[in-house]
């Protein structure tokens, strides 16, 4: 066999193998349905209905900071054009100027040469909101949704009015490099629940591991029957809803560690319920379309 030959056939065992690996970590997203996860809408309304006091009137958004990750990072398959993946803090406003904290976003310092852009302002509002709050809680244990949090600084101040479930407490590592000043988190007791619980008139959360063990969506409903659900980062945008498909391999198990088949059933649960309950408003936790939509239909305010 001449040394031509051998060499195309090393090269075509090259491009085959890679090819391959390629396919594997960036376009395939196969969901194998191995597992299931329900959102009992009814049981979510009644929770909401639980507790005494009136339902919110407002909910705010502020977009801190973005990033921005070629598509076919954010949905398995697409191109690898650029597209800007925001982070965003939300303030959901009671009767009487209460407010609860739905994720704190990060700064400057966390995000680093990340980031491509960073609304210093926007931040400041928020950590000022941080102060103001009789409720935070965050969606999951990621730097760019409690960094605001951990960087806040008098954090021992306003942790008696966060709600951190265990699995966020248990797991630190998932923050990093966002980190609790040492001690911060002695005596304190964090939220243990099953699958739903009410954390305020018209607010819900609904555990959601699989992104991360903290992972938990937040139902809102506010006092004129105005439905939005919050869902972190099971899906980073609407896209990943529409065609129920998960981040890349590449993202999902060499870097963010997720769980896919755990994520790919709420993909396919939140798939379903939009198509069953169109009224309600779900929010993937960086789709900028989505947010802005919903601001100029009134569901969302735009800033604190």
């Amino acid at each position: 066999m001449g040394w031509k030959r051998i060499a195309l056939i090393a090269l075509g065992v090259v491009v085959l193998i890679g090819g391959g690996a390629y396919y594997w970590l960036v376009v395939e997203s196969h969901d194998a349905g191995e597992r299931h996860f329900a959102l009992d809408m009814e049981e979510v309304r009644r929770q909401a209905d639980a507790l005494p006091g009136a339902k919110p009137v407002e909910i705010d958004a502020e977009k801190v900071a973005a990033f921005s990750f070629p598509k076919a990072a954010v949905v398995a398959g697409d191109g690898w054009e650029k597209v800007d993946v925001p982070v965003f803090s939300y303030r959901v406003v009671f009767p009487g100027g209460a407010s609860a904290i739905i994720d704190t976003a990060l700064d400057d310092k966390l995000g680093g040469s990340n980031l491509v852009s960073f609304d210093k302002a926007a931040y400041d509002r928020m950590s000022a909101a941080l102060d103001k709050a009789s409720l935070i809680v965050i969606t999951h244990e990621h730097m760019d949704h409690i960094g605001g949090l951990t960087e806040h600084p008098d954090v021992r101040r306003i942790l008696p009015s966060t709600k951190l479930t265990q699995e966020q407490v248990d797991h630190p590592e998932r923050s990093a490099p966002a980190a609790f000043p040492a001690g911060t988190l002695d005596g304190y007791k964090p939220l243990v629940y099953d699958h739903y619980v009410a954390i305020a008139p018209g607010m819900v959360l609904i555990k959601a591991p699989g992104h991360s063990p903290g992972s938990q969506m937040v139902y809102v409903q506010k006092a004129d029957g105005t439905e939005v659900l919050f869902i972190g980062d099971v899906a980073w945008q609407f896209r990943n809803i529409d065609l129920v498909r998960e981040r890349p391999r590449l993202m999902t198990q060499f870097m963010l560690k997720e769980d896919r088949g755990e994520v790919f059933a709420q993909l396919r649960e939140l798939h379903r319920l939009h198509a069953a309950e169109p009224k309600l408003s779900i929010v993937p936790g960086h789709d900028g379309a989505t947010v802005t939509a919903l601001e100029q239909a009134g569901v969302l305010k735009t800033g604190f």
